[in-house]
């Protein structure tokens, strides 16, 4: 099969004119083409003369070799794009990657202890499918409650302002992801085609099969619910074991070994391999792991606010005539400008048609993060907003030198956000006119605010460090001469966003184990390895593969 890339045709191409396309490229006749799959579809926006969409396509046909041979050789392709005043043609044709996920391992038939995983967030989950996958039986541990009773819990803080701390956005099945835009992209490195492997587990589970081809796929909160619940049932089909309300208050360690966990309820697991995925949020068991002396340190994250803008605005600015366009669907955009005060400030996990949520897992404080349908289709955009800091921001907030000084400073100023907005789960809030007049804010404009339980009115500059609103201000207006109307008056600003990523790294060795702790694994977005849903799994899988090989080991040294 080959492999055309980069091959473009306009908007609104008819169905006949990708067909034709590829004949062209190719230069075959039709009875020479036996079909073709989509692999990618994205777009260009950025030439004036409209929007263009940006094909790769596996073809089917029996002159492969021959035609390959012609690539190969240098043979210009077709020009008939250019005759007909089309995009131009600067296709290539290569043969088609493999990109199938290979199983490193696969388990003894005997295993003495099997693997622990703490955490069911992205990445816990596909380190328990694959795993189970292999035959490792895992035992899953989720502090949290299945993600239906968990959704209940949710909508208890957002409709009833009754925080569960151990059931809502950030805890429970599925993760904090669960209560996002379900975004599946990512720029990391994945020549083992782990990304592959996770989108192809989502479409098994019930994910469109789209994702598998759309430059930015997203999947949306409510089928998330759905395709976390068959990925379950497919674990423990294969073995694994899932608990549920089983919240891990110590990790046994002897001579710098893991020789199992202990359970708030005074059970005690055994294992020789655990997996900490455990999100970004998991403050009381990062303390528990830093009292064990488990190795962890500081790292940088960033801190803002989440911004709402109409959709409508967005659309019109990044794609212009052709918005609205089905293909096209919501806008998204991503900013930064690097501020005079050394700040950079960017916008973060882009929700476009979506909503800004109540996201807090601790009592008396407030916390924002956004979400989206599959559908994209409420009224406004939203962003974070938000200010690279580093750990050496955070000495002001602890400066006993602990690598959990980050912690202390969330706390800080989501405690602040908590007390702005009345301490009722409301969050505090401010129009952008009014946010960059320096005035508190005491009527809302045309836009709307999403937050639910519901939005308090006043000055966000007291709900972050100075620093971080001065720059706040100068990227505003600059984020403007990018996408007109960024800087609208009516735009609703509300505070605060403090978990844009874990404020520790739990770092850990090339093997996969901790630094000072044998077989115990951090993974995923609490141990500072990922960001975001797809990066979360696929450090699962690469985590599932270090335990499979670290087990396989052990048991060759015991034999």
């Amino acid at each position: 099969m080959l492999r055309i890339t980069d091959l473009r045709l306009p908007l609104d191409h008819s169905e006949r004119a990708l067909t034709d396309a590829v004949l062209a490229r190719l230069r075959i006749d039709a009875a020479d083409l036996t079909g073709f799959t989509v692999a990618k579809r994205s777009y260009d926006a950025r030439k004036r003369g409209g929007i263009v969409l940006i094909y790769s396509l596996d073809v089917d046909t029996p002159r492969e070799a021959e035609l390959l041979a012609r690539e190969q050789a240098g043979v210009e392709p077709a020009a008939s794009s250019k005759r007909d005043k089309g995009p131009a043609d600067t296709s290539k044709v290569l043969r088609t990657p493999d990109t199938e996920y290979k199983f490193v391992a696969r388990a003894p038939a005997a295993l003495p202890l099997r693997p622990i995983v703490i955490g069911m967030g992205p990445c816990g989950l596909f380190v328990g499918l694959v795993l189970a996958q292999m035959g490792f039986r895992p035992i899953i541990l989720e502090r949290g409650k299945a993600v239906r009773e968990r959704t209940v819990d949710t909508f208890g803080l957002w409709r009833k302002r009754v925080l569960n701390p151990e059931s809502n956005v950030q805890f429970g099945e599925g993760g904090a992801g669960t209560f996002s835009d379900g975004k599946l992209y990512s720029q990391i490195s994945d020549k083992q085609h782990h990304g592959r492997k996770v989108l192809t587990e989502f479409v098994k589970a019930g994910a469109p099969e789209e994702i598998l081809y759309v430059s930015k796929p997203h999947i949306g909160t409510f089928r998330l619910v759905s395709m976390v619940e068959n990925m379950r049932a497919t674990i423990e089909s294969l073995g694994g074991e899932i608990r549920f309300s089983q919240r891990v208050e110590d990790v046994l360690i002897e001579d710098g070994k893991v020789r199992g966990v202990s359970l708030a309820d005074g059970q005690q697991l055994r294992a020789d391999h655990v997996v900490f995925a455990i999100g970004h949020s998991a403050r009381d068991t990062f303390a528990m792991l830093h009292q064990r002396g488990v190795f962890m340190e500081a790292k940088p994250f960033s801190i803002g606010f989440r911004i709402e803008h109409p959709q409508s605005l967005i659309d019109a600015a990044r794609f212009g005539p052709q918005a609205g366009h089905p293909i096209l669907g919501a806008a998204d955009y991503k900013l930064v400008h690097h501020c005079r005060n050394g700040r950079s400030v960017y916008s973060f996990c882009m929700c476009p048609g979506g909503t800004v949520v109540a996201a807090a897992s601790e009592p008396g404080r407030v916390v924002t993060n956004g979400m989206s349908q599959y559908s994209r289709n409420e009224r406004n955009a939203n962003a974070a907003i938000v200010v690279g800091i580093t750990p050496e921001d955070y000495k002001a907030y602890d400066d006993s030198g602990s690598p959990l000084a980050g912690v202390a400073l969330q706390r800080h100023w989501e405690a602040q956000a908590f007390a702005l907005g009345g301490g009722e789960y409301e969050a505090p809030g401010q129009t952008v006119g009014d946010f960059l007049a320096g005035r508190a804010s005491t009527a809302l404009g045309a836009v709307q605010p999403s937050y639910t339980p519901g939005v308090r009115l006043s000055d966000l500059s007291a709900s972050l460090p100075d620093y971080a609103i001065a720059a706040i201000r100068e990227a505003l207006p600059a984020f403007d001469k990018q996408i007109k109307g960024f800087a609208l008056p009516d735009a609703m600003l509300t505070g605060v966003e403090t978990r844009t990523s874990s404020p520790v790294r739990i770092t850990r060795g090339a093997d996969g184990h901790s630094l000072n702790t044998r077989g115990l694994f951090p993974a995923g977005e609490g141990a500072g390895y990922a960001g975001g849903i797809l990066s979360a799994a696929v450090d699962g899988i690469r985590t599932a593969e270090a335990v499979a090989l670290s087990i396989l080991g052990d048991a060759a040294r015991a034999a």
